[in-house]
């Protein structure tokens, strides 16, 4: 969701144990690497940066070289292949999703590390953990798309919620055969779920 920092490079002032950073709960961490396909990153967002800017060039070399838009599947390829190239220095993680005119809509995980996994629907970050039930109870296939934007935008408020690293704005991306929509849902918009 919105953790910045957690390598052990940032310590505590006593204790030595490494503490996350959050230098903005605002950061838009949902990012474009071709037309149709999206990025949402979490983990060290230096990291995430650097592996969405070689995926992007990667993806439009690949783009120019066949002549037509990647698949969705090529983008999660390419960057499970820069995780796993550099596994031992970058802490990142990326849910891939998008749209191609192969297999439609679909969504990837790549995980630290570099596994690649095909999911219906997945969630990943440190606020993630606290979602887990939500997403079993609520989540159906063939939503419409206002189910999609409020189960999600739920999902985001009830992470940020619970979770202190987790970012304050909800960034959504709609991604059809149609084109894209982006949609923010600002702090003081999202649902409520309980004190806070």
């Amino acid at each position: 969701m919105e953790k910045h920092c957690t390598d052990s490079r940032v310590k505590g002032v006593s204790t030595g144990v490494s503490k996350p950073y959050v230098s903005s709960k605002t950061i838009n961490k949902v990012i474009q690497v071709h037309d149709r396909i999206f990025c949402c990153i979490a983990g060290s967002l230096a990291d995430a940066q650097a592996i969405t800017k070689a995926a992007k060039f990667h993806l439009s070399f690949h783009s120019v070289q066949m002549e037509s838009p990647p698949r969705v599947m090529a983008a999660a390829s390419v960057l499970r292949d820069l995780c796993y190239k550099n596994r031992e220095e970058l802490q990142a993680g990326f849910m891939t999703a998008g749209w191609d005119k192969k297999n439609g809509p679909q969504v990837y995980v790549v995980a630290l590390g570099g596994m690649l996994i095909n999911q219906l629907v997945t969630i990943a970050g440190s606020g993630s953990t606290y979602i887990y039930g939500y997403i079993d109870a609520k989540y159906k296939p063939n939503m419409t798309k206002e189910e999609c934007l409020q189960f999600a935008t739920n999902a985001l408020a009830l992470a940020m919620g619970r979770d202190n690293a987790s970012g304050g704005v909800a960034h959504l991306v709609v991604v059809t055969e149609k084109g894209v929509e982006h949609v923010v849902v600002p702090g003081d918009k999202l649902p409520k779920f309980h004190d806070e």
